[in-house]
């Protein structure tokens, strides 16, 4: 695994996170995530009420995914960096997903790169949109 960037990094408009895909997920990754995160709405594990509750299956919670595009955006920027971090949930991730994380420079400007982040499931396009800003190298 790599350090995580110390110093600012060199960002310009145009340039892209190195791309990262997770996956598939399991319903066992959707539990511990529940446990860890202390998110225990059974609709996320029990098969039979996420089915009465008119779901195909079990899903993930948003913020799963959210932690992982986090993660990976404090592993481009460094986590010291990041000033701003907003998520908007889209879409469900259902067991069997591969997530495909992605995120590209918007502009800089004084020192501060806008960032557009997306996380994209294989079963339905677009799950996550994100922004983020993080100081940049001068």
């Amino acid at each position: 695994m790599t350090a995580l960037p110390a110093a600012p990094v060199a960002l310009a408009a145009g340039d892209a996170m190195p791309p990262h895909s997770v996956g598939p997920l399991t319903r066992t990754d959707i539990v511990r995530y529940a446990g860890a995160g202390g998110d225990l709405n059974p609709i996320h594990h029990d098969e039979p009420l996420a089915r009465a509750a008119g779901f195909p299956t079990v899903f993930g919670m948003g913020m799963l995914h959210a932690g992982v595009l986090g993660m990976r955006l404090a592993r481009w920027v460094g986590p010291t960096h990041i000033k701003t971090y907003n998520v908007r949930f889209v879409g469900q991730v259902w067991p069997g997903d591969v997530l495909a994380f992605t995120g590209t420079v918007a502009s800089v400007a004084d020192g501060v790169a806008t960032l557009e982040l997306v996380v994209a499931s294989s079963s339905g396009g677009e799950v996550l949109r994100a922004t983020a800003t993080a100081a940049v190298a001068a």
